[in-house]
């Protein structure tokens, strides 16, 4: 079971982390990249090619601004590719969309190229939707993911799931 997460920048780096301690406490193993699809095209081709001969079987991409990275990985795999869009925030300064540019460009894909998308910034759903895809595989993986569910299910119902009193 393997997941291959990218990023185009290191400043992406903290929120992409959540998708790594997700997929480490599945025991899913994982390989981050940072490559931009932009200034290393070549690069990301190649490091794509060398994931799938290595047996990696989905991929999270996390970008911003025009969130290129998610749809050229799929342009270039059959492997699903999970994207999360970021907001592009210089310390101190916003892009003023708010990840929304993001968002719309990750879900905008053409035709024949899909990219499944998460909320913004939501790199844990990113990982949690990979845990799903390898789950069909891996029945070990399948059981962990049950109980996952169950445990989500009886928190819910400890925390007031039957009814609330104000």
């Amino acid at each position: 079971m393997k997941a291959a997460i990218f990023f185009g920048s290191k400043s992406d780096a903290e929120t992409m982390k959540k998708a790594a301690d997700v997929l480490a406490e599945f025991g899913v193993e994982y390989k981050a990249f940072v490559i931009s699809a932009h200034r290393a095209g070549e690069l990301l081709v190649q490091t794509i090619r060398e994931i799938e001969k290595d047996g990696f079987e989905v991929i999270i991409a996390g970008a911003g601004l025009s969130a290129a990275l998610p749809g050229v990985i799929a342009g270039h795999t059959v492997l699903p590719v999970v994207g999360v869009p970021l907001e592009c925030v210089t310390p101190g300064k916003s892009n003023g969309l708010g990840g929304m540019d993001a968002l719309l460009s990750v879900v905008q894909m053409p035709p024949q190229i899909p990219v499944a998308s998460v909320g913004i910034g939501n790199a844990k759903n990113a990982a949690y939707l990979a845990v799903e895809i390898l789950a069909v595989k891996y029945p070990e993986l399948k059981e962990k993911l049950l109980s996952f569910r169950k445990k989500l299910a009886e928190d819910a119902k400890a925390n007031g799931g039957l009814g609330y009193e104000f």
